[in-house]
């Protein structure tokens, strides 16, 4: 509790994540741009011949997700050009940094994400400001 006489201000500052090309550390996307989704239900929601051995141990883990899906972004040539699917490239130095579909695609969690804007979390380089 403070003195009535203390002029103690409080702040609360809210770091916000910034990811970055891992290659080139040009700014890729911010937390705001971050589109979330419901998580899927892991192995299960794949092709049964995509799916990975004993499925009973593994539905009782949380599958992470290795990709975070964003709005669709200017720096997004493919996009802008008009296509339909394609590799997202970092405009700093062309690497690889996921892939985009409108009609959509999975998650590494099973979820659907419908467009899907992915950019693969070994990538990038998530930065706090």
């Amino acid at each position: 509790m403070t003195e009535p006489g203390s002029s103690e201000l409080k702040t609360t500052t809210k770091s916000h994540a910034i990811y970055r090309c891992k290659k080139c550390r040009r700014i890729i996307a911010s937390e705001e741009n971050i589109v979330s989704h419901q998580h899927g239900k892991g192995d299960s929601s794949f092709k049964w011949k995509k799916r990975s051995g004993n499925q009973w141990d593994k539905e009782k883990q949380q599958i992470e997700c290795t990709s975070l899906f964003v709005e669709p972004m200017k720096w997004m040539q493919a996009v802008q050009e008009g296509n339909v699917e394609d590799k997202l490239l970092c405009l700093g130095c062309n690497a690889r940094l996921g892939y985009f579909n409108w009609a959509g695609m999975q998650c590494s969690c099973g979820a659907w994400v419908n467009p899907a804007f992915q950019l693969h979390k070994s990538r990038l380089d998530e930065c706090y400001m």
